[in-house]
């Protein structure tokens, strides 16, 4: 009997994420693998010093991942001004559930509202909402926005009630490479932004986050907590010891290393040479990158736009750096999430779940179902009917065409 699959004239493969290795990625490796250094060294700092450049912010940390940024961030707020007895941090329910981990690993607690449906992004008014309705706020701390998909928080008005109620902001911009709000680059006017370069995002470097800032207090924090709290980790420290040129000062007569010499506790959270140096080549990309993605999302938008009554489109927005092409089924009662999703992979379109509403729909949070059950309806309703498809800049018309075609073929 001929299977489903078979049945299918044309079967493509359109992932969610894709990354084309060009001579000059292939040159870039060869270069540090013949220079026997590849852990973290020139090429790291180059990528640190154009990726603050470009975000707008004044400094930059690499991490070996955006999950390692996360929390090298939080723990730079928590040792800087001493929050370990205000643990509450107000973040996103509805996003990867690296930005709850990180929470809690760094001796946190997340307070989870609800987001707005269009943007997936927590609102000003649910942040004041739950500050407002708190029997404590002295135990808030932190406001942990995240922008999700490449759409950006509101992030003055984030800022406002933060200052208002004396709090913290870590922008999570792992999502957004580019993404403009209001002139100014997701991650770049935070106390500290976040990112991650993970092989679907903007900038694909396979696994490699970074930490921005301009609080040159918090980029020093951030250096030394992502090298087991090493005494310092400015590169002149690295190659000579005795003398720290950031500090400015000997330690005593002693036979001092600042390599290994710890006055804080910290993480191993350094990165290698490779996904540096790709990530520099991708950066020179950037623009192209973002452009790309920007006409994908209008040309689907545009040829799906008749089954709008049914499937919400993702709001489409010339400041935003698309990290994909996200959907909601409106009427799962006509298809559901699972049946469509279903239906595109047996084409060869690989589709992913819009992650879940964190303390309701995933079993590592399981211990909060109950105290948030009802209380994140949004979260709840696209964790459970939002996914998405690739809108990457190696898709070509002939793919944008066969995505198209593909809705149609189900749909109708």
């Amino acid at each position: 009997m001929e299977s489903r699959l078979s049945k299918i004239e044309k079967i493509r493969q359109i992932p969610v994420g894709w990354l084309e290795i060009g001579e000059k990625e292939k040159n870039v490796i060869n270069e540090i693998l013949e220079s026997g250094r590849i852990s973290e060294g020139k090429k790291t700092y180059e990528f640190e010093k154009k990726w603050s450049e470009f975000i707008g912010a004044k400094y930059c940390v690499a991490t070996s991942s955006g999950t390692a940024a996360l929390i090298t961030g939080l723990t730079a707020l928590k040792y800087h001004y001493k929050l370990e007895n205000r643990p509450k941090v107000i973040t996103s329910p509805l996003t990867y559930i690296s930005d709850a981990n990180a929470i809690v690993l760094s001796g946190f607690e997340p307070i989870f509202v609800d987001i707005d449906p269009n943007t997936f992004n927590i609102t000003p008014e649910g942040i004041e909402k739950c500050l407002k309705n708190s029997n404590d706020i002295s135990k808030f701390s932190i406001v942990l926005p995240v922008d999700l998909m490449g759409y950006p928080v509101k992030l003055d008005q984030v800022k406002q009630i933060a200052q208002k109620y004396n709090l913290h902001v870590l922008d999570d911009a792992a999502e957004a490479h580019g993404t403009t709000y209001k002139g100014k680059k997701c991650g770049s006017d935070a106390d500290i932004g976040v990112f991650s370069f993970y092989i679907a995002h903007n900038i694909q470097a396979g696994e490699m986050g970074a930490v921005t800032t301009n609080n040159y207090d918090l980029y020093l924090l951030s250096k030394k907590i992502k090298t087991n709290g090493r005494f310092c980790e400015c590169e002149t420290c690295t190659r000579d010891k005795g003398f720290c040129p950031s500090l400015n000062s000997y330690k005593g007569e002693d036979d001092f290393d600042p390599r290994f010499f710890h006055d804080i506790i910290g993480y191993n959270f350094k990165t290698m040479e490779f996904q540096a140096a790709i990530g520099i080549v991708q950066l020179e990309k950037i623009e192209e990158i973002i452009s790309k993605r920007l006409e994908i999302v209008k040309y689907l938008n545009e040829h799906l736009e008749e089954f709008s009554h049914f499937l919400q489109l993702p709001l489409f927005q010339e400041e935003v750096s698309y990290l994909a092409y996200p959907i909601v089924i409106k009427k799962p009662e006509f298809i559901s999430r699972r049946k469509l999703r279903t239906e595109l992979e047996i084409r060869g379109i690989e589709t992913r779940p819009l992650f879940g509403c964190i303390p309701t729909q995933q079993p590592a949070y399981s211990y909060l179902k109950e105290k948030y059950s009802g209380k994140l309806p949004n979260a709840e309703y696209i964790g459970a009917n939002g996914f998405y498809i690739g809108c990457h800049q190696y898709l070509t018309k002939e793919d944008l065409d066969y995505i198209i075609n593909s809705f149609k073929d189900i749909l109708k």
